[in-house]
């Protein structure tokens, strides 16, 4: 379980309207293959027997907290995005005992080219879910909870009900717990945005994952600019109660000047807290790497998010959204509309 960020007019329960996209030619992509099958760009990292720079080893998961969340977690049913998604900060944080749910299942009804969520028809949408979170939230006794789900452009509010659920579970069976959301674009609907910032909860993060250039070949089906309309309103609804939150991954083909661009977007878009991390090639019939980008370059990226007004930066090769997410916020005297 990352984007991004013109002049729009707002209908009131409707989708956002937006300026006419260029019209692009659709090529369709096998739901096995999300990254297409085309050969691998001239300079792209070769998936096969090709070595990760020493900055992106790290031990594999194994010890006996790990071991213990996994059963938990597995016998009552649930998914987490650190399994799902590969993540190679796994071990360390379920050794530190956080670990990020997933709820809505593990089929996304989307197919970004990076993702290794597998993509299809969901089936799951059990009522009893939130209560299950919070009961594993209380039990693992956390300080802050990460949530995120699949896209489920499948229901009618597509999911933001699960949402609903589980910030208010949480609330009742662990009160002390801060709540973090990772939420899908819920479409650029407002009402179900307008439904979870009704709950306040803590952290509202959405990623725009990547820069706006790279959209139509890593994520098929989102907007950038409608993902940071999104994170717009939820700060507008939240106000000073809830901060906004992003993320977006290098290694795409961006540049460095795009990437600091779009982080002027999205500090335009109200957003206050900023992940930048190294994609990883889930596997060979994903998006290809185009480059690795050196632990400096991810210092510069910071310097410049944070000369731009964010008031909480973590850029490196391993961050990901939720990763040390307890300790990525602003400070409470800090946090301001």
């Amino acid at each position: 379980m990352t984007s991004s960020f013109e002049t729009t007019v707002e209908t009131p329960g409707g989708p956002i309207e937006e300026a006419p996209a260029a019209e692009r030619v659709h090529v369709t992509r096998s739901r096995a293959k999300p990254g297409g099958t085309a050969a691998e760009a001239d300079g792209a990292v070769p998936f096969r027997r090709a070595r990760k720079p020493p900055w992106l080893k790290v031990p594999a998961p194994g010890g006996p907290t790990y071991r213990r969340l996994k059963a938990e977690i597995g016998s009552d049913n649930l998914h987490t995005v650190c399994e799902e998604a590969n993540c190679p900060n796994v071990g360390e944080c379920w050794e530190r005992g956080t670990a990020t749910f997933m709820i809505l299942g593990d089929v996304c009804t989307r197919r970004c080219g990076f993702c290794n969520v597998q993509t299809g028809v969901p089936s799951w949408n059990d009522p009893l879910e939130p209560l299950r979170v919070a009961n594993q939230v209380k039990k693992m006794g956390l300080r802050h909870a990460v949530v995120t789900s699949v896209d489920r452009d499948d229901l009618p509010d597509y999911g933001a009900s699960a949402f609903v659920g589980v910030i208010r579970s949480i609330r009742m069976q662990a009160p002390g717990c801060k709540v973090e959301i990772l939420t899908p674009d819920f479409r650029g609907q407002e009402m179900p945005l307008a439904k979870v910032i009704h709950e306040r909860p803590d952290v509202f993060n959405h990623n725009v994952e990547t820069v706006p250039r790279l959209y139509p070949k890593a994520r098929r089906g989102s907007k950038f600019l409608r993902s940071a309309r999104v994170l717009r309103m939820a700060k507008e609804m939240g106000g000073a109660d809830v901060v906004t939150k992003s993320g977006l991954m290098v290694g795409l083909g961006e540049s460095f000047e795009e990437m600091v661009e779009t982080f002027g977007i999205l500090r335009e878009h109200r957003v206050q807290v900023l992940t930048v991390g190294q994609y990883l090639r889930p596997t060979e019939d994903h998006l290809p790497i185009e480059r690795y980008w050196h632990p400096e370059e991810f210092e510069g990226l910071e310097r410049e998010a944070y000369a731009m007004g964010f008031e909480s930066v973590a850029a490196g090769p391993l961050v990901r959204s939720s990763y040390h997410a307890d300790q990525n916020l602003p400070e409470p005297a800090a946090v301001s509309g």
